[in-house]
């Protein structure tokens, strides 16, 4: 059958198995918005109050459900508006489709109005782009996409599409959706093998990658084999149930105590698809030194870029580890493990006990509403490296937040698509100063009565700069005191959702049991003191040496 090429954008999302998708329309991409109309009865779309809140949202949507997420903008700003979310999804190894229009094929490079380069300017920060020249291109264009979206390591794909393409006709034969690239292990581990076997302190950590290739089941088998610890990155948390008792919690920077401890002192450190960034290994010349690397990636860039393993296995993860597994036999290190309690035992000593509202007593409380399916999103800040200390998680793929780019303003949009995704009532855990940034989608939640608890932290100041100029600018708190009279209550209920404020513990829970029975979006404007600090850290450029447990140190 012959169909417009708008109909052809349309048919082949439908082809590959996207139901829902996200975007803002304009006059560049009318076409295709006329299509979705057509074709509504078979595709989902969410109109965001923003570009840069669709692609959050298909970023998230991605995050909790493993499949890609799409996004659609005009031409111009709403193509410019989707950068700093295909750059969050990009870093992030985000499987992501980005749909623009653009301006006929005869205006191109003539200034017209709204045309831009949105081709040249992501080709940075995406896997691969397209500007599609014909209308007869456009559906395996889409195909080809998708399968380089999902295959190896996952990222976002952008393909613009000028108008004249958009209305243009050609032949259109529905196929089927195209598979991700084959998965291969590593099959060279023998010199992998004996440094595991030889191993008398050995640590497992694992990142975003061990996520996308659901390689829970492996880890957690591989621990109990070699008697291990398993220690993550921010981008691993879920990755392995939170109370899973080899499970140390996130290392690094701001992680927990015993998980960077234990990585520091292992004279083995299995790593699974990580990227040893700057935040997880901080001095690199003093990082881990007792240590052999073992580093299992899908992408052989990563292997050496910012450590030097003294083993790299390339291959998908979960088929590596397999193998691993399978030439292994049981081994105890009790040894190992009374080391790992001392740990235990300094962390625990360290703990925030204090009572009233601390970000500890607060995560605690939400933790209690939450069940093994609730995704918890953040934005970027103190707030979210305390979710990612306190949170509890009992499946994968229900940790939503920035990690490589640190996008503030990512998590409304990102909250809208897990909370699409999932089916479910999510949880956002935002700040005020993130929350400022993109909280006009308190429209689209409303709009779609999605039912999401936004639990902001509100100290009124932008609260990990602040610490920062704390510990190493002299207390020179130059432009993060937001000292604004923003009333976020008010704010929610002029969108048309409700909420409340709650400046105790017991407010809070009162502030809870209304949210997490309420059908549409619920914000709790909670009170947390400006001074509170997340702890432990590392500072920038140190080492386990310089690890920082209490404020004055």
């Amino acid at each position: 059958m012959k169909l417009t090429g708008a109909d052809i954008i349309v048919e082949t999302l439908i082809e590959q198995g996207a139901t829902t998708v996200f975007g803002y329309p304009g006059g560049q991409i009318l076409n295709v918005y006329d299509s979705l109309y057509k074709y509504q009865n078979e595709i989902n779309h969410i109109l965001s109050a923003h570009e840069q809140g669709a692609v959050h949202a298909a970023d998230g949507y991605a995050r909790v459900t493993g499949k890609v997420g799409v996004v659609i903008s005009t031409s111009g700003p709403g193509a410019t508006n989707l950068v700093t979310g295909i750059a969050t999804a990009y870093l992030d190894s985000i499987p992501l489709i980005a749909i623009c229009g653009n301006v006929p094929t005869f205006q191109l490079g003539t200034d017209s109005f709204q045309e831009i380069d949105i081709t040249g300017i992501t080709l940075p920060i995406t896997k691969h782009n397209y500007i599609v020249g014909s209308v007869e291109k456009l559906a395996d264009t889409i195909r080809e996409a998708f399968r380089i979206a999902k295959s190896g390591r996952p990222g976002p794909v952008l393909i613009d599409v000028p108008k004249d393409v958009q209305i243009a006709k050609c032949e259109y034969i529905r196929g089927n959706p195209v598979e991700a690239d084959e998965k291969k292990g590593c099959d060279d581990i023998d010199a992998a093998i004996e440094c595991i076997k030889e191993a008398k302190k050995p640590f497992i950590y694992f990142g975003g990658g061990s996520i996308t290739a659901g390689a829970e089941p492996e880890i957690m088998e591989l621990a109990d084999l070699i008697d291990a610890p398993i220690g993550c990155s921010l981008m691993g948390i879920s990755g392995v149930p939170t109370n899973h008792p080899r499970f140390l919690g996130m290392q690094g920077m701001h992680g927990h105590y015993t998980s960077s401890v234990a990585m520091h002192n292992a004279d083995c450190i299995i790593s699974c698809g990580v990227r040893f960034n700057d935040r997880a290994t901080g001095n690199k010349e003093k990082f881990a030194t007792k240590a052999k690397i073992i580093h299992i990636d899908v992408d052989g860039s990563e292997l050496s870029k910012t450590v030097k393993p003294a083993h790299s296995l390339k291959g998908d993860v979960k088929l590596t580890l397999q193998n691993l597994i399978a030439a292994l036999s049981k081994t105890e290190r009790p040894e190992w493990q009374k080391k790992i309690e001392g740990y235990k035992k300094i962390e625990e000593e360290n703990l925030d006990k204090r009572s009233g509202m601390t970000p500890k007593n607060v995560l605690s409380l939400l933790n209690e509403y939450l069940d093994a399916d609730t995704a918890v999103a953040t934005d970027v800040g103190q707030h979210q490296m305390w979710t990612a200390q306190y949170a509890r998680f009992g499946k994968p793929r229900r940790f939503v937040s920035s990690g490589g780019l640190g996008t503030m303003g990512f998590g409304p949009g990102a909250a809208i698509g897990a909370a699409m995704g999932t089916g479910k009532r999510t949880v956002l855990v935002t700040g005020d100063g993130s929350f400022g940034m993109c909280l006009q989608e308190l429209a689209t939640m409303v709009s779609n009565k999605l039912p999401i608890v936004i639990l902001l932290l509100n100290n009124g100041v932008l609260g990990m700069v602040r610490q920062w100029q704390t510990l190493f600018f002299d207390k020179h708190y130059s432009n993060t005191v937001l000292d604004r009279k923003t009333d976020f209550v008010a704010i929610s209920k002029a969108f048309g959702a409700d909420g409340t404020k709650a400046d105790t513990l017991d407010e809070l829970k009162q502030a809870f049991e209304k949210a997490f029975n309420t059908d549409g979006p619920f914000l709790i404007d909670c009170a947390v003191d400006k001074d509170e600090f997340v702890l432990p850290m590392l500072p920038p450029g140190g080492s386990m040496d310089d690890i920082i447990t209490k404020v004055g140190e």
